[in-house]
Order: C-alpha cells, then sequence, then structure tokens
C-alpha cells in the first residue's frame, strides 16, 4: 500500500453557541455489517443503510456550554475533516442534522484491512466517504468518528464534534447516540491495539460526560426501524457503551474489539472521574 504523506494540521477554534431546534419525525437509517474485500480500493463498509429525507437544522447548544458536570471528561485531540476529504471528493450536501444531546456511544469496525501505515488513514477515510455517497447515495459519510490504529481521533460525519451530530451509524438507533469506528478489521483472534481502544474510550468519555451519562450505565433508546432488534418505537434499555450487534443483528464491531468493551466502559467511567467498579 502506498504511503500517504502525512498531514499538517491545526485544531479548529470553538464553536459559536447556538440555539437548539426542535427536529421533525425521526429519519430512518439502515446499517449491518458486509464481508470485507481485500483491496482498499473497494473498501467495504461495516454498513448497510438508507438515507431518509434531509431536515434542516442548527445544531444543538453543546452540554458543556449549557452546563458543567463534575463527570465531564477532557476533549481529546481530535484531527477535522479537512484532514481527509479534499476538494476532488467533496460534493455539495445537505445541511446535517441534530439531536437534543448524546446518551450512548455505538462502536464499530470498518471492515477494511489492518495492514495500512497511519500516515495512510486519510486516504482511507476518504475511500470510506466515497463508497458511501456514491454508490450507496448517501450524504455523508455514516460514522461521527474513525479512529486509527495509532490511536488518531479523526472527525467523520459533519455538523461539528462539540454537538450531537445524527449519524447513519446503527440501525433504529441514530437518534442521541454517537458512532466511532475504528479502522481495520477485528474479528476473533485479531490483535486490539491499545492506543487504538484508549482513544476510543477517551473520546466516549468526553462525549458521553457532556451528558452526564456513566459510560457503564444502561440507558433507554427509542427504536425508530423494526429491522433492528427492536421494533419501530420499542424503548431498549442499552449499554451505554455498545457494541454495534447490541443494537442489530450483526457480527459488527467484530469478536476481538467486543471483547474489549468491558475495559473500555472501565477506562471511559475513570476518565470521567468516577469509582472503579467493585470499590466503594
Amino acid at each position: 500500500m502506498r504511503a500517504f504523506p502525512r498531514l499538517r494540521w491545526t485544531p479548529r477554534g470553538k464553536q459559536r453557541r447556538r440555539r437548539a431546534v426542535r427536529l421533525p419525525g425521526a429519519v430512518l437509517v439502515l446499517l449491518s455489517c458486509l464481508s470485507g474485500l481485500t483491496a482498499v480500493a473497494a473498501l467495504v463498509l461495516c454498513a448497510r443503510a438508507v438515507e431518509g429525507p434531509v431536515v434542516k437544522a442548527r445544531p444543538a447548544q453543546p452540554a458543556s456550554l449549557r452546563h458543567a458536570t463534575p463527570r465531564q471528561a477532557a476533549r481529546p485531540i481530535i484531527v477535522p475533516r479537512s484532514a481527509w476529504l479534499d476538494a476532488t471528493a467533496r460534493h455539495t450536501q445537505p445541511p446535517p442534522r441534530y439531536d437534543d444531546k448524546v446518551v450512548a456511544v455505538f462502536i464499530h469496525h470498518t471492515d477494511s484491512p489492518n495492514d495500512y501505515d497511519c500516515a495512510d488513514a486519510p486516504r482511507i477515510i476518504r475511500h470510506l466517504y466515497a463508497g458511501q455517497t456514491g454508490a450507496r447515495a448517501w450524504d455523508d459519510i455514516g460514522y461521527n468518528f474513525l479512529v486509527d490504529h495509532c490511536g488518531t481521533i479523526y472527525e467523520g460525519r459533519a455538523g461539528g464534534v462539540d454537538h450531537p451530530v445524527t449519524g447513519a451509524h446503527t440501525q433504529g438507533f441514530n437518534h442521541r447516540t454517537t458512532g466511532i469506528a475504528a479502522i481495520g478489521t477485528f474479528t476473533a483472534g485479531v490483535p486490539v491495539p491499545r492506543a487504538m481502544t484508549d482513544a476510543i474510550a477517551a473520546l466516549a468519555a468526553w462525549k458521553l460526560g457532556l451528558a452526564g451519562v456513566d459510560p457503564r450505565s444502561a440507558v433507554s433508546l427509542t427504536s425508530s426501524n423494526s429491522l433492528s432488534r427492536y421494533p419501530t418505537g420499542t424503548t431498549a434499555s442499552l449499554p451505554a457503551l455498545s457494541g454495534h450487534n447490541d443494537a442489530f443483528r450483526t457480527t459488527c464491531p467484530g469478536a476481538a474489539l467486543t471483547a474489549e468493551l468491558p475495559r473500555l466502559r472501565e477506562r471511559a467511567a475513570q476518565l470521567q472521574g468516577r469509582t472503579p467498579s467493585g470499590t466503594r
């Protein structure tokens, strides 16, 4: 695989406060895992979705600006979209959609090759974006964030990393959730890099902390699609930090990454300053 030049970037400035706007009815988005292809040019996402009508809306005000909580973890470094989305790949898209807050995180993998150089991650993400917005005709990449095996976190779906952007990552449960995709394939027996899991835990701790959610807790989410594990309108109790297969019958995020979820929850809770499980 040809190495992609390492990019230099600078973090975005803080976004201005905006009033939350109530959205119309839920937009149905379908996703599931598909088997991977061997060539990077034909990367297959851990996804199968149909985008619904786009609703124009301004972002909800970040929880961090509305009120402070004692359980807010530090925001990790996040590489902006401009690092991977160049002028040749970018296309016109409608405004992003927003929820009121994020109360759960779903972990995915991209079902793509693992033997990449981390400097090549922007090119891989660009291929994922091209596949979803091209052949699949989505309005944007589905994942809110992507993490490479060196632990670098990339902004995925547009709308602002500080805001509760409605993604297209987990069938029936895209509202009030964030999708984090590990770049690679993590089936049984595949080592999951510690740098990657540490970055995922830090990101989950920060996003859930904005709403004061303990990563080890269960949260109530309402299904928007009967093709998920729960009929439309059903209120489901799911882990605040879940694997994709908790909401939809699929092998994603892979057995190896699924096995890491208990440690990810504990690490994220620790980063929020919470007492370790089993202690008083």
